[in-house]
This record gives structure tokens, sequence and C-alpha cells, in this order.
């Protein structure tokens, strides 16, 4: 490969405050099924391949509902369940910011 197409690997630091606002939204690329009706908008809403409801995730497997210039979520207010209990910081949340480090290579 060559240096001119290498789009270059930033790691997190290990001691980097977590907070969505340092995040690349890792989050925003698990599946998410819908449990219970927060009012997301249809638009948003897909089905997987055993009929259940899940949140539509676009071509490069983000959330369809994450805004790509800020990260941010677009129905932060109307988010679905799981959403609203990936808590920020948990090991799961961790987890998924240390796979940040192998997901563009």
């Amino acid at each position: 490969m060559s240096n001119a197409l290498h789009i270059p690997h930033t790691r997190l630091a290990d001691d980097a405050p977590v907070t969505c606002s340092t995040c690349a939204a890792c989050c925003c690329q698990l599946e998410v099924m819908l449990i219970t009706d927060t009012g997301v908008p249809g638009r948003f809403i897909d089905s997987d391949e055993w009929g259940a409801e899940v949140m539509r995730r676009l071509d490069d497997g983000w959330c369809a509902a994450l805004d790509r210039d800020t990260m941010r979520c677009t129905i932060y207010e109307v988010r679905p369940l799981i959403c609203r209990e990936f808590e920020m910081g948990a090991p799961e949340c961790l987890e998924e910011r240390r796979g940040l480090d192998t997901i563009y290579r």
C-alpha cells in the first residue's frame, strides 16, 4: 500500500478521559434491537433476519441515526433503550473503545 493512500491511525491514550465527546461513537456500530417503544422514527428502523425490529445501519455499518459530521446521535431524546443503558465508561463501553485500535486496519 502506498503511503499517499494511507490514512494515519490515531490511537486513543490509555488514560484518555471517557466522554462521548472524545469518542468515535464506536457503540453506534453495534446491533441495536428495539425492545421497547421510545419513539424512534420509522426511517431508522429495520428488521433483522428473524423479523425483529432493529436500528437501521447504513452500508458503512454505522447506525443510520448517527450524524457523521459530529458523531452524535440525531435522535438522542428518543434513542432505543439499549442505547440508553449502554453507559459511558462501563466495561462494555471501554471494550468497544479499545476496539478502535484495530477497526480501520
